[in-house]
C-alpha cells in the first residue's frame, strides 16, 4: 500500500488493536463477520468504489456501511469497518486488503489468547513448505474448478488433527478466497502477520542440519542485535546447501552456506 492507504491501514490496526486488548471481545466470531465482510467487499465493486471514494464524507460513507451490514454483524465489527471507510484509501482494493487483514489478525487475537500463536506461526511455515515441495498438492487446492466446499474439505483432511484450529482456519480462508495471489504468497503473509503480534520479524533459515537449541538461540540474539528488534526464526533444512546456512528475512538474504562459496569461487575460477 502507498501513500493515503498505508496511513489508514496503520490507523486501522491501531483501532483494531485498543479494541481485542478488551478480552471481552469474542475473537473468533470478530474473524468471521470480517472475513464475511471481505467477500461482500471483494465481490461487490461498486459498493466499495462509493465506500473508497474521496469526493464522499467519511461520516454519509459510515452511515452506508451501517446500512449495508446493520443486523449482519456485531457493533465490535461495524466500528471497525466505519472506520475503514472513513479513512482516506489510495484505491478501493486496498479497504479489501484492509478488512482481510483484520479478519486474520482476529484470528491470531485467539491464538494469542490461547497460547498457541507461536504454534500456528510455526504450522503456517510447515504447510507452507508442504506446498512448496508439492505440485500436485498446490495444484488441488488452486484449482478454479474445484468448489469452495471441496477445497475445505481438502484443507481439514490435511490438517484436521495435525494443526491448531486457528491454522486450518487461516488456510481454509486463503484457499478458498485467495483474491488473485499465489499459496504461497497467502502463506507468507499469514506467518508476517502472525509474527507482528509479537513484534517480530520473521527469518526463514535454511541449513544443511539442523540446528542445535544453542545454535538457534545465538543466531536469534545476533540477528536480533542486526535488526534492532526480535527475530523468530523459521528453521528449513536443506542437505543441498552442503554446510553454513542462509538467512532470508523479507527481500534480503545473508548467505553463509558453503554451496554458495564454491558457486562464487566458481564464477571467479570462470572470469
Amino acid at each position: 500500500m502507498n501513500g493515503a492507504s498505508r496511513e489508514a491501514l496503520a490507523a486501522a490496526r491501531e483501532r483494531f488493536d485498543a479494541l481485542t486488548d478488551n478480552t471481552a471481545v469474542e475473537a473468533t466470531k470478530l474473524a468471521d463477520e470480517l472475513a464475511a465482510v471481505t467477500a461482500l467487499l471483494d465481490r461487490e465493486v461498486s459498493l466499495r468504489r462509493v465506500l473508497t471514494d474521496p469526493a464522499q464524507p467519511g461520516e454519509a460513507k459510515a452511515e452506508l456501511a451501517a446500512r449495508v451490514l446493520g443486523g449482519q454483524v456485531g457493533g465490535e465489527t461495524l466500528d471497525l469497518i466505519s472506520g475503514l471507510v472513513r479513512s482516506r484509501w489510495s484505491g478501493s482494493r486496498d479497504l479489501v486488503d484492509a478488512s482481510e487483514e483484520l479478519a486474520n489478525a482476529a484470528d491470531l487475537v485467539a491464538a494469542e489468547r490461547a497460547g498457541i500463536l507461536d504454534d500456528v506461526e510455526d504450522e503456517l511455515f510447515r504447510f507452507g513448505r508442504i506446498v512448496s515441495s508439492s505440485s500436485e498438492l498446490r495444484g488441488a487446492l488452486t484449482d478454479r474448478r474445484a468448489s469452495v466446499s471441496a477445497k475445505a474439505g481438502l484443507v481439514g483432511e490435511l490438517l484436521g488433527g495435525r494443526a491448531a484450529r486457528v491454522t486450518e482456519r487461516l488456510v481454509i480462508r486463503l484457499v478458498t478466497h485467495p483474491r488473485g495471489r499465489s499459496l504461497e504468497a497467502g502463506l507468507e503473509e499469514l506467518s508476517k502477520l502472525a509474527a507482528a503480534r509479537r513484534d517480530r520479524t520473521v527469518a526463514v533459515v535454511t541449513s544443511a542440519v539442523p540446528l542445535s537449541d544453542r545454535q538457534k538461540q545465538r543466531l536469534g540474539e545476533a540477528l536480533g542485535t542486526l535488526y534492532g528488534r526480535k527475530v523468530h526464526l523459521n528453521l528449513d533444512v536443506d542437505p543441498e546447501v552442503l554446510g553454513g546456512i542462509a538467512v532470508r528475512i523479507g527481500d534480503e538474504v545473508i548467505n553463509g552456506t558453503i554451496a554458495d562459496r564454491l558457486e562464487e569461487a566458481t564464477r571467479r575460477m570462470a572470469g
